[in-house]
């Protein structure tokens, strides 16, 4: 039989790097030259994504866990004044039942959730008691099990579409609305403060709505009740209309907030 008599390539083998003082050539080999736009690389995963657990298998790397936890934090938008809000230093120095009712509603959500779940809640209450605190906190919990999130402050969500009609501007209606449509948990912060014209109904109906069809989970925070307080006050349904009222009580179970302004107490005197 014809014999071959290519030289076969040897196997390869792992070796472990060398150690300095086993190395005679090691003050004469200058280091390495990093690469400016060279990233260090994980010694866990080696930039796998995996970790191999001996006797065990493999696991996400906690390098990519806090990669992505980081990409959904920067998505999800939420103001540096309530970057630090979670359920953990939530402050309720009033011992109020209302108010740890609602710590114990976000508490819940948080562990309860699951993907396709769609009712949300719409904490109601006078400013100052931590409705938008608890909402952040909320999101906050939810990303951290990589549930993708966002808030947005009703004013500033409908200025931003209003921008979005500028000729100049480079962005456009579709592309501001788009993530709030899509996201999968959407906190929607001062619900009914803007005043209630018709191109603000029309464009709360069209957010709204089209989360209510597409069964999108949804907190909101509002300042406005469904009964009178007072006899001059106004109504939430005065402000967002009869039909957006009905859709929120399918979409979320309504948390009733009561308690004095919080932030009254950094303007109190010094002990």
């Amino acid at each position: 039989m014809p014999t071959d008599n290519r030289k076969k390539t040897p196997p390869l083998f792992a070796v472990p790097e060398r150690e300095a003082a086993d190395d005679p050539h090691t003050s004469e080999r200058k280091p390495a030259r990093k690469r400016k736009d060279e990233s260090p690389v994980c010694q866990l995963c080696f930039g796998t994504g995996l970790e191999v657990v001996p006797g065990k298998g493999a696991r996400r790397c906690d390098c990519r866990t806090q990669e992505s936890h980081a990409k959904l934090i920067s998505a999800a938008r939420i103001p540096r004044r309530y970057a630090h809000c979670t359920l953990q230093n939530f402050y309720n120095a009033q011992g109020n039942s209302h108010i740890w009712r609602a710590f114990g509603e976000a508490q819940r959500l948080i562990k309860d959730y699951y993907p396709g779940m769609d009712r949300g809640l719409i904490f109601m209450g006078p400013v100052g008691v931590g409705k938008t605190h608890l909402s952040v906190a909320i999101l906050q919990g939810l990303i951290e099990k990589g549930v993708p999130c966002m808030f947005r402050e009703f004013g500033a969500l409908l200025k931003e579409i209003q921008d979005s009609y500028n000729p100049v501007s480079k962005s456009s209606e579709m592309k501001v609305l788009a993530p709030v449509y899509q996201s999968e948990v959407l906190v929607l912060d001062e619900l009914g403060a803007s005043k209630p014209t018709d191109w603000v109904r029309d464009t709360m109906m069209q957010i709204i709505n089209t989360r209510y069809n597409d069964k999108k989970l949804t907190v909101f925070t509002t300042n406005f009740f469904d009964a009178h307080r007072n006899p001059n006050d106004e109504l939430l349904e005065d402000r967002i209309g009869v039909r957006l009222r009905s859709r929120l009580y399918e979409m979320c179970k309504t948390v009733i907030i009561e308690g004095e302004d919080y932030r009254k107490r950094f303007d109190a005197p010094k002990a």
